[in-house]
């Protein structure tokens, strides 16, 4: 049972180093891009948004 297991465990090791890097860096360029695409959506957004007022004057509650 456990030569079933060892020789491909063997074949395969060599192979493990260079996809287990691959995949590390296809996560880390992929979190770059989303952090890229927030930072330019938020940027886009905040720049067409209208202006908001600085004090915004609140009125009274009617008095009855």
């Amino acid at each position: 049972m456990l030569r079933k297991v060892v020789g491909p465990a063997i074949l395969l090791a060599p192979v493990a180093a260079p996809v287990l890097h691959g995949l590390t860096g296809i996560a880390v360029v992929g979190l770059g891009l989303f952090a890229a695409g927030t930072v330019v959506a938020k940027t886009v957004s905040a720049l067409t948004a209208p202006p908001k007022p600085r004090n915004p004057v609140e009125e009274p509650p009617p008095v009855k």
